[in-house]
């Protein structure tokens, strides 16, 4: 069993889940950033002591790499959709950065907190690697998108990645939930956007 496993099956308190004090502590984390975040704080903010904290998690840092890895195995998922593993590349990028703003919209605090993550600890470094990972995989979508002739050729997958989800990335600065806006609307508008000057021209 691994720790992450051993760590969601412990028991909570009553009215204090693990997933309570994520979102609590994720909360934080985005407005205080996390090394300004101590434990008081998250104890205040829970209004319970820090041993009830501690009866979930170990430390600080096994709450941020927590919330880090439900931002990450949330967007690796989507990359294991149907959608995302058959049919043309370009269809299959298209569902990938459908997919990525659904994640965005339905986890949006936490997606914050990965793109804020800079490197600064190993939980950090890990993080980084995943999503260098998943740049990857949607680099070699365009890749191959372009060798079936739908992406236009004068421009690297790489940068066109990046560009790409430069886009996604940035609805975190903007995008709330109750703005009216939904999931499949925004992703609509981003592809409609972004897809028009991706696709090779006949």
């Amino acid at each position: 069993m691994t720790a992450s496993s051993t760590t969601a099956g412990r028991r909570g308190r009553p009215g204090h889940s693990l997933d309570s004090l994520l979102d609590v502590a994720v909360a934080v984390f985005n407005e205080r950033g996390y090394d300004a975040t101590s434990m008081d704080e998250l104890a205040t903010r829970l209004g319970v002591t820090k041993s009830a904290i501690y009866h979930h998690v170990a430390s600080k840092v096994e709450l941020l790499r927590l919330a880090l890895d439900r931002a990450l195995d949330a967007l690796f998922a989507v990359t294991e959709e149907p959608g995302a593993t058959t049919g043309p590349a370009i269809d299959r990028l298209e569902h990938v950065v459908r997919g990525s703003v659904r994640v965005l919209t339905e986890q949006l605090s936490f997606v914050t907190l990965l793109l804020r993550v800079r490197g600064n600890s190993p939980v950090e470094e890990a993080a980084l690697e995943r999503r260098r990972e998943f740049d990857r995989i949607v680099t070699d979508l365009v890749r191959a998108a372009e060798e079936e002739g739908d992406v236009r050729p004068d421009v690297d997958p790489a940068v066109t990645s990046r560009l790409l989800f430069g886009t996604v990335n940035s609805l975190t600065e903007w995008y709330r939930p109750d703005g009216g806006l939904s999931a499949d609307e925004l992703a609509d508008a981003l592809v409609a956007t972004t897809f028009e000057g991706l696709r090779a021209r006949s």
